[in-house]
């Protein structure tokens, strides 16, 4: 075997071995519960407490029904009260768990130094980073958002400045124990440029980014920093799309992401959503950006949203 043929032999076995580690990193994910076992005391060895924001609806309410249920006390945060309050009823009166209710508008300076007045003396072994929002509910193009130069300061302000915020704040009492999770919400389509979502996705990015070398940063420390990043889960922010095998209810995909906690810095958070990755990387960027893709995207959230309105008895704007 001459040098030149030695060189492909190994070039070659080089690539087999690079996407056979690949292939079983990919299996290794599609079974949670075998490779990354979380036990049952896993969530309360953490802390006492969990605080999620957003926590008033979808998502962020279905952590933290499902952090009670483990047996951890809840801190609910959100801009309206009287849902918060709702929420706050229903998980003590289904789990028993204490809840505490802090009402904030996370776009105003000063929320962060009542927030931390709040949380001053819990044990906190939770974080959820939840609260988000989008320039539109149905998707547009940049320069078609309604008042651009408050939406671009709103996104930043929700998406990107309140995780670093509230990390600061309950990541020092973490340091101290030696122990702590934090789970950042992201989002999948985060993965690509994805156009009608620029503003969102871009910071979206932010999240990932930060997650992961905060993980880097604290891992030595016994602390856990993770970017979830779903596809489609049918919540207010998506336009109420209808469940299927990629889009998942806010309860569903919550359970599922909870089993990944031990996965990495960066998860799907559910089988479903794992494919979904795969296939959407696998996906031309040409494809995705072309006129009829992102037509039919708009098209869906409209009529996701209309079948809302209509079972809630009223209009789409």
């Amino acid at each position: 075997m001459d040098l030149m043929e030695l060189f492909f032999v190994a070039i070659g076995a080089a690539v087999f071995v690079y996407y056979g580690v690949k292939l079983l990193l990919f299996i290794r994910m599609l079974f949670p519960k075998t490779w990354f076992p979380v036990s049952k005391s896993f969530f309360t060895s953490m802390g006492e407490w969990a605080v999620v924001t957003g926590a008033s609806e979808g998502i962020g309410k279905e952590y933290a029904f499902a952090l009670a249920k483990k047996g951890m006390n809840v801190v609910i945060m959100s801009r309206t009260k009287v849902k918060l309050e709702e929420v706050a009823k229903e998980i003590g009166n289904t789990t028993g768990q204490k809840v505490k209710v802090v009402a904030t508008d996370f776009s105003k300076e000063n929320a962060f130094s009542e927030i931390e007045d709040q949380l001053r003396g819990l044990n906190i072994g939770v974080l959820v980073n939840n609260v988000g929002v989008l320039p539109s509910v149905v998707p547009k193009r940049f320069l078609e958002q309604k008042e651009l130069d408050q939406t671009i300061t709103t996104v930043i302000s929700c998406n990107v400045k309140t995780m670093a915020k509230m990390c600061k704040i309950v990541l020092p009492g973490m340091d101290n124990r030696g122990r702590g999770l934090i789970i950042n919400i992201s989002s999948g389509i985060a993965w690509v440029p994805y156009p009608l979502y620029t503003l969102y996705t871009a910071s979206k990015v932010f999240v990932d980014r930060f997650s992961q070398g905060l993980q880097a940063e604290y891992k030595d420390k016994g602390i856990i920093i993770q970017a979830v990043a779903p596809f489609g889960v049918s919540t207010k922010l998506s336009g109420y799309q209808r469940t299927n095998f990629f889009t998942i209810s806010a309860e569903e995909f919550v359970k599922g992401s909870l089993q990944y906690v031990r996965a990495g810095d960066k998860t799907n958070g559910t089988v479903n959503h794992i494919i979904a990755g795969l296939l959407m990387s696998s996906v031309p960027l040409k494809i995705l950006h072309s006129e009829f893709a992102l037509q039919s995207l708009q098209d869906c959230v409209r009529d996701g949203l209309a079948r809302q309105a209509l079972e809630n008895g009223s209009t789409v704007l």
